[in-house]
């Protein structure tokens, strides 16, 4: 059937009330603009303290399900799905470090069925490990250069050049910490300095000389350290193109401000307020490509035991309120949260088809005809408090715990089909 919304709606180019014409069926949209419908022909009207856009994603997750199924007991397709819907997430892309971890065709093909119980929603990386060839069709790759979680690691520069010049021109994304300061440092007293800065910023110099010797599309993972920004922004002085993420944790949390740095543990560590604070700084100019949540769900028995990884999908769209309420301006918000993440999606379509035609039909990211008709609403004048009972992923916690945030998911639209 065709509906019909009004919205203020948001775009790195735009902030104005607007009309929304498009098909649940076909799940895209048909006409946005000035369309001069009556109020009583709407099937959907927004004040506008609630702001419209694209249906936002998140370019980096651990859902934790595989075809080995031995960690579902932490977080699974479904779970993540719920999380996310609660977060006011269309679509989200799933690490590869699993135990049987998606490498090859068969093994990525047979992971990213799983996904389709998702409708869509889920998409998958591939990862790349020091015996590892490119896959015969266009996809994702992560590179975790040094040790995290999981076994699909280098542990040298060599191995991972040697391993990389078989990935020319690839879009490859980079979990930034060097594996021999690692070593170096593992029998230091905190989690903190056993994963200093420093291996952030060798490992960034290391991402971008590979990425600009093989010709990378390349991505930095939950970036952290304020150091090496610096050496990205050179890097783009010189012509080179890298894109960066940034996690919720990195932006709001400090050594300052955690109350239980085991808790907290996650690669890289939560870092100085120094850090947070140069973060905060190349989020406003425009320096950050995507708000990624490197949702990694544990136990508490684990966490206990200083298993790294934080959850934050449930929270999403409540923290974008606080970006918002920060002055963060909303082009900045869209381009991150929405057009970004949809862009990185709409590169790997065709392929996502392929395996998965049902769920992945359309392209996403903007409010323009054709494009899918999912909308992330936000509401501005009522506010989130995260509990327990808030949240939605299987392992039931998460750093905002107890905190009260400036806004909440108002609605939630999944190719024209409204699921919140």
């Amino acid at each position: 059937m065709i509906k019909k919304l009004s919205a203020r709606c948001v775009t790195s180019a735009f902030d104005q009330r607007m009309q929304i014409e498009f098909c649940d069926q076909l799940g895209e949209i048909i006409r946005v603009g000035e369309l001069g419908f009556e109020e009583s022909e709407l099937d959907f009207h927004f004040p506008d303290h609630c702001l419209l856009f694209a249906g936002m994603g998140d370019v980096h997750i651990h859902a934790r399900e595989d075809v080995s199924g031995k960690n579902t007991y932490k977080e699974d397709f479904l779970t993540a799905t719920e999380a996310m819907t609660n977060g006011g997430l269309c679509h989200c892309g799933d690490m590869p470090n699993n135990p049987i971890p998606p490498i090859d065709d068969d093994s990525y093909s047979q992971k990213f069925a799983l996904t389709s119980k998702t409708q869509g929603r889920i998409w998958t990386y591939a990862g790349i490990g020091p015996k590892t060839n490119p896959l015969t069709f266009k996809v994702p790759y992560k590179a975790y250069m040094g040790p995290s979680i999981g076994e699909l690691f280098f542990e040298n520069f060599d191995q991972l050049n040697e391993s990389l010049a078989r990935y020319e021109n690839q879009w490859v994304s980079f979990h930034c910490e060097d594996p021999e300061i690692l070593e170096q440092a593992k029998n230091e007293a905190t989690h903190f300095e056993r994963r200093p800065v420093a291996a952030e910023v060798l490992a960034t110099r290391d991402a971008l000389a590979l990425i600009d010797k093989y010709g990378l599309k390349g991505k930095l993972c939950h970036y952290s350290s304020g150091e090496g920004l610096d050496h990205i922004r050179d890097f783009r002085r010189k012509g080179g193109t890298v894109m960066v993420e940034v996690t919720p944790q990195h932006l709001y949390f400090s050594q300052n401000n955690i109350s239980d740095p085991q808790f907290f543990q996650m690669n890289p560590p939560i870092r100085s307020e120094v850090d947070r604070k140069k973060m905060w700084e190349a989020l406003l100019n425009n320096e950050i490509d995507f708000l990624a949540t490197d949702h990694a769900p544990h136990t508490l028995e684990e966490k206990r035991k200083g298993i790294s990884g934080l959850t934050g999908l449930d929270t999403y769209a409540s923290f974008v309120c606080w970006l918002i309420t920060q002055k963060v301006p909303l082009s900045i918000i869209a381009k991150m949260t929405t057009e970004n993440p949809g862009d990185f999606y709409n590169e790997f379509l065709e392929s996502f088809q392929k395996l998965d035609h049902k769920h992945h039909q359309h392209l996403i990211g903007y409010l323009k005809p054709g494009y899918a008709a999912n909308f992330t609403i936000l509401n501005l004048a009522e506010k989130t408090f995260v509990d327990e009972g808030f949240l939605k992923t299987k392992v039931k916690h998460g750093p905002f715990l107890g905190i009260t945030f400036p806004g909440k998911l108002e609605a939630l639209f999944k190719e024209g089909r409204r699921l919140v």
